[in-house]
């Protein structure tokens, strides 16, 4: 076992924890090295609403994509499906702070289409992790390459950090773009173009 993948266990584990106390525990003390009285009026029940908050934002550690992507339709249908303008959220991993925006996603079929509305539900199982946008965009692009074996996948990802926007360089109007091409998204330069001129009113 790796030690990513054991971190990832360890993290599980964790957040699965059946009981506050652990988390009530570490929540005061970070209250506390903040400067704050975790017992005042306000922040009593805090460490309770972090850990429920956390268990939902990385709910996508206890979703598996095979299971969103197994149930497929077999059409004739060979030109480009996209689904653009997907709302995601996602925590950065470095500082724990969100990161925000729409996804767009094609892909051409080979003889087998997906519920449509099962592209949204992928993009929550990699966004509602400890995430960095790079690694978001190529997962979500793999997953669907893996399990419905199309001609092509493409998908882009535009967001607003927060951990660039409210520390740091604090550029509020900086956003990050990223893509992930892969079959005929990659080796074809009219379909790539095809999908950018279709997402590009939604850019920016």
């Amino acid at each position: 076992m790796s030690q990513a993948e054991s971190e990832l266990q360890q993290l599980r584990r964790v957040l699965e924890i059946p009981t506050t106390r652990e988390w009530e525990a570490t929540v005061r003390l970070l209250l506390r090295l903040m400067g704050e009285e975790p017992n005042r009026e306000g922040l009593k029940r805090t460490p309770l609403r972090v850990k429920q908050s956390l268990q939902f934002l990385t709910s996508g550690y206890r979703q598996d994509p095979a299971k969103i992507l197994h149930r497929t339709f077999k059409v004739k249908h060979d030109e480009m499906v996209l689904v653009k303008d997907i709302d995601f959220y996602s925590l950065c991993e470095h500082h724990l702070l969100p990161f925000f925006g729409r996804c767009h996603i094609a892909y051409v079929p080979d003889q087998r289409v997906l519920g449509l509305s099962k592209i949204p539900r992928l993009v929550e199982v990699f966004a509602r992790r400890l995430q960095v946008q790079e690694r978001l965009t190529t997962q979500i692009a793999e997953a669907l390459e893996a399990h419905l074996k199309p001609l092509g996948v493409a998908c882009v990802m535009e967001a607003s950090h927060l951990c660039m926007m409210m520390r740091g360089v604090q550029k509020q109007n900086a956003r990050a773009v990223t893509s992930a091409m892969l079959g005929a998204f990659r080796s074809s330069e009219k379909t790539r173009l095809e999908f950018l001129t279709l997402i590009r009113p939604s850019l920016g």
